[in-house]
Parts: C-alpha cells; sequence; structure tokens
C-alpha cells in the first residue's frame, strides 16, 4: 500500500515540498520511499544547495525563507 505525502526540505534560505509517496507493508522496514522517490528528493536538496531555483522548482513548490523581527 503506498499514500501520497509532502516531505519538506531546507537548504539555506530556501525550503521546498515535495510529494512522495511512502510504501507500506508488513516487513520491517515499512514505511520507506522508493529509490526514484529518494533520489527526487537529493535532487531537490542538492539544487537549492547550489541556488538553482528553477531546478528545483520542477520537482516541487519552492519557497524562500525570511527572518521575522519579533
Amino acid at each position: 500500500m503506498t499514500r501520497r505525502i509532502t516531505k519538506l526540505i531546507h537548504e539555506g534560505r530556501y525550503a521546498a515540498e515535495v510529494a512522495v509517496d511512502l510504501i507500506e507493508d508488513d516487513t520491517g522496514w515499512s514505511p520507506y520511499l522508493s529509490l526514484d522517490d529518494a533520489k527526487k528528493l537529493d535532487a531537490v536538496r542538492v539544487a537549492l544547495r547550489a541556488g538553482n531555483i528553477a531546478a528545483a522548482a520542477k520537482l516541487g513548490r519552492v519557497f524562500e525563507l525570511q527572518p521575522v523581527s519579533a
């Protein structure tokens, strides 16, 4: 069984929401990500770290974070 979730990736002043599928079964490893979804999360993290917002935006929703004064 799989269910769709949203993972948040934070790198520097950017964050991205990335949709992935969690795979649930009767093994001791459950729940887990598919290899493709794990690679997608890594690709978004690398793109954000490099400042390549366009590449990250192809795989998820990208946000720019700004500090809030109290």
